[in-house]
């Protein structure tokens, strides 16, 4: 019996499921939970005004949720196995309705910020399920397909966001954010009560609360001081973010260490003797860093430099978005066939070459110019995500899959707030140079012309980031289904 045969046969139980109805069910509530984490972003200013509080402040509707979410991932893969496929799902949907209705209804600034903690348990849930689903369902050369699809959603959802928000905040109310989506998120619910079914075994190994505790200092210590660097409030030397960070580093040294001293690990580390696996982790957090040097820079210095509005720049990044989201299961379908070297050494090369033009931005650069440059971006990106993750967890026995889906989605998470804290410091600090050596920092022009060198200098350091990941994709071999999978 070959290799395909016997991958067959093993998955033949998980096949008689009807998967597509899974997998519908799966991604509708995945599509609007993952949607709200852009869906806020061009509406702080009317927030700001509107609840009468301060940037700084706001901030916190971003922080608090990339907080939550790291804290919860990790937890996940205990969660995985104690819970059933729609206990979880049923339990982050709940969790997503409720903060969703909350913050539709909130009368204030706090009421605000707990409704979108709550939302953010939920979208921390639901990622984990979806990926731990497939790695069950699929049987490792049917992946990449499966893996495409849901990475259609991942990337897609965020990247409308900004452009549906600015066009409600525009014509109706920011309320109507959250007013929207309740429907869709309802209608989640009962589809998955008719067609999800259980996939996983529950197993209910013993809960180690002292893991849970280092794991949540150390992975929320870390998120929360790169997130404060990021908000530049007093920069790294800040108590808030070198307090957090010490703290963090110091339970997650100790975390690693017990969850290789305890029968039962809450995160199990051991997933990083797969050398795969452990390429996969590293090249998707220098490409969610690489990515986040262009979604977080790339609308400030539209808006900033060249004075666009946000539902423009909205638009202006749409078309990338788009393209990133539906080229996604194209991508998992050629990695099935092909493997992950024929995609993913093309892909950072895209991703490499359009850093380098990225980095000579000037606010005269046409819009055509930009629409290209980060549609070529998000090309890339999804050439090299996708198919680097599902190699990675291709290689892992069964029993890693919760432990293995939890590790990519908390370093993710931990990576998109360094990549914000990284680059915003360091377009922040060429702001300041450049406004140093010029005689009348006052004057618009100069204003425009220090964001500019500071744009400038984050994307350089992006574009580093881009050939280190070029770099590890020459290392990059298609990953044999383990025997235990």
């Amino acid at each position: 019996m070959n290799t395909i045969d016997t991958e067959n046969a093993e998955w033949r139980e998980q096949k008689q499921l009807k998967r597509a109805p899974i997998m519908i069910s799966l991604i509708v509530g995945a599509f609007f939970a993952i949607l709200n984490e852009t869906l806020l972003n061009v509406a702080y200013t009317d927030l700001i005004e509107e609840l009468e509080v301060t940037a700084a402040t706001i901030q916190w509707l971003a922080t608090g949720f990339m907080l939550v979410v790291g804290v919860l991932v990790p937890v996940t893969a205990l969660l995985n196995q104690w819970f059933t496929t729609r206990q979880m799902f049923f339990g982050a949907m709940i969790l997503f309705t409720i903060g969703t209705f909350v913050c539709g209804i909130s009368p204030n600034f706090s009421i605000l910020l707990i409704g979108r903690l709550i939302q953010a348990g939920g979208t921390g849930l639901l990622l984990p399920v979806m990926m731990n689903t497939i790695l069950v369902l699929y049987p490792p050369h049917e992946r990449g397909g499966a893996m495409g699809t849901i990475g259609l959603v991942i990337m897609f959802a965020p990247a409308i966001g900004p452009t549906l928000s600015g066009l409600i905040v525009e014509t109706l109310h920011w309320r109507w954010l959250f007013f929207l989506v309740l429907p869709f998120a309802l209608l989640s619910i009962v589809v998955s009560s008719i067609y999800l079914k259980n996939v996983w075994e529950v197993t209910k190994p013993k809960v180690d609360i002292i893991s849970i505790l280092l794991s949540t200092l150390g992975f929320g210590g870390v998120v929360f001081g790169f997130s404060s660097a990021g908000e530049g409030n007093g920069g790294w030397m800040s108590p808030e973010v070198y307090i957090p960070l010490g703290v963090g580093g110091i339970s997650l040294l100790l975390f690693l260490w017990r969850q290789l001293k305890v029968k039962e690990p809450l995160l199990d580390v051991r997933a990083f003797q797969y050398p795969m696996f452990s390429l996969a982790t590293v090249q998707l957090m220098i490409m969610m860093m690489t990515l986040f040097s262009t979604i977080i820079i790339l609308p400030m210095f539209l808006q900033g430099a060249a004075t666009l509005s946000a539902f423009i720049t909205g638009l202006i990044l749409l078309p990338g978005g788009i393209l990133n989201g539906f080229i996604s299961p194209v991508v998992g379908r050629l990695f099935d066939k092909y493997g992950p070297r024929m995609l993913v050494i093309p892909g950072t090369i895209i991703v490499m070459v359009v850093m380098w033009f990225i980095a000579g931005i000037t606010p005269t650069t046409s819009i055509p110019a930009l629409i290209l440059l980060h549609s070529l971006l998000m090309i890339g990106i999804a050439m090299v995500m996708m198919p680097v993750q599902t190699n990675g967890l291709n290689q892992l026995p069964r029993r890693y899959y919760p432990h293995g889906t939890a590790i990519l989605n908390t370093l993710q998470q931990v990576a998109g707030a360094i990549g914000v804290a990284l680059f915003i410091s360091i377009m922040t600090a060429g702001q300041s140079k450049y406004m140093a050596s010029v005689s009348d920092p006052t004057a618009p022009i100069r204003q425009v012309e220090a964001l500019t060198a500071g744009v400038q200098g984050a994307f350089s350091i992006g574009m580093i980031f881009a050939v280190v990941g070029f770099v590890l994709a020459l290392f990059i071999k298609r990953s044999a289904a383990h025997p235990e999978a």
